[in-house]
């Protein structure tokens, strides 16, 4: 089964093909990053017009790359939940038109199922159940993976997301946008114990994150450093900061895989390319003899490819929509 595949729920433009789920025919992305980098984040209205400008031209082209005529795609999937609303309509309005003029089911994705199913891509003999963590710049979830459409909600963020607590350290250092890559190239030189942030604890919800006190406590060391004229160890900073984020998420994670009895775990999401939180959860999973996924860089980020992928066993489950599906900003999994 053929699936031509569309994501474009904040920065990136993507269309795939995808076979079977598990096969990635192609998958072609277009990142508007230089777009939004002088702004220091993404501006919707921005991101959605840049959408309208390309998604057709890359639709075609993901089908000349492919070589998959269109008389041979079996089903057309899209992101139509969570992310920038102006953004995601514009990808599913364009995916209703071709699931439309092609005659061929329209399926809808859910963006978190579609981070999770990267590792699908990545590993072919993953198969749920298990636990992972997603980790994006919208997103922190500890997610029980029952089965390929089944998922729930064990653990997550009360305020920000890490993804946007990198972003926003990355601007107070004074790093290009997104900031994820810049303070993982930055902080390899860095003492991770030289500065003391902190690591937030919630009562009576032990698997629940907060972010925003760690963001908070980086802006007023800069800023404080910047009135009294002291010059910041921003490499030290940068990887004190990234030890913050890792001791935030590991040990969560561990814990609720020992309770819940599950000896898979897997990593997805943007935040998920970090060197630090990978080293970390491999010593972690090791230690425990847990067998680790975690997916190459290439599919941590936004792509269309695992849109695909989580189309596929979505169809096969019987889910599929009609041309009133709409967008949503917010939904649960």
């Amino acid at each position: 089964m053929k699936i031509l595949a569309f994501e474009s729920s904040c920065d990136e433009t993507a269309v795939a093909v995808v076979e079977d789920g598990r096969k990635v025919i192609t998958d072609q992305i277009f990142s508007q990053a230089d777009l939004h980098a002088v702004y220091g984040g993404v501006v919707p209205e921005i991101a959605s017009r840049s959408h309208v400008e390309v998604i057709s031209r890359l639709a075609q082209r993901a089908l000349d790359v492919s070589g998959v005529s269109r008389d041979e795609i079996d089903a057309v999937a899209v992101t139509y939940a969570p992310g920038l609303i102006g953004t995601v309509l514009v990808g599913l309005n364009f995916a209703k038109a071709v699931a439309l003029s092609l005659d061929v089911p329209l399926i809808p994705v859910h963006h978190i199922k579609g981070h999770v199913a990267a590792n699908y891509i990545a590993y072919p003999e993953l198969e749920p159940p298990f636990l992972c963590l997603a980790i994006s710049g919208g997103n922190t979830l500890i997610i029980d993976v029952r089965s390929y459409t089944e998922l729930k909600i064990i653990g997550a963020t009360r305020d920000d997301a890490a993804g946007e607590c990198f972003d926003k350290t990355a601007r107070v250092l004074g790093l290009p946008y997104p900031g994820g890559k810049p303070i993982d190239m930055l902080s390899q030189g860095g003492d991770d114990k030289k500065y003391k942030l902190p690591r937030t604890n919630i009562d009576g919800a032990p698997y629940d994150m907060s972010f925003s006190g760690l963001k908070t406590a980086v802006i007023n060391l800069v800023h404080n450093a910047e009135q009294k004229g002291e010059e910041l160890d921003r490499a030290s900073l940068a990887a004190s900061f990234t030890a913050a984020v890792s001791d935030t998420l590991v040990p969560r994670t561990m814990m609720a895989a020992k309770e819940l009895g599950y000896k898979k775990i897997a990593i997805a999401g943007g935040v998920a390319a970090n060197s630090r939180i990978r080293a970390d959860f491999k010593a972690a999973a090791e230690k425990e003899g847990y067998e680790l996924y975690v997916p190459p860089l290439k599919l941590c980020g936004d792509n269309a490819a695992m849109i695909g992928c989580q189309g596929y066993f979505e169809y096969l489950a019987g889910n599929t929509a009609g041309s009133d599906l709409n967008a949503y900003a917010n939904m649960e999994l």
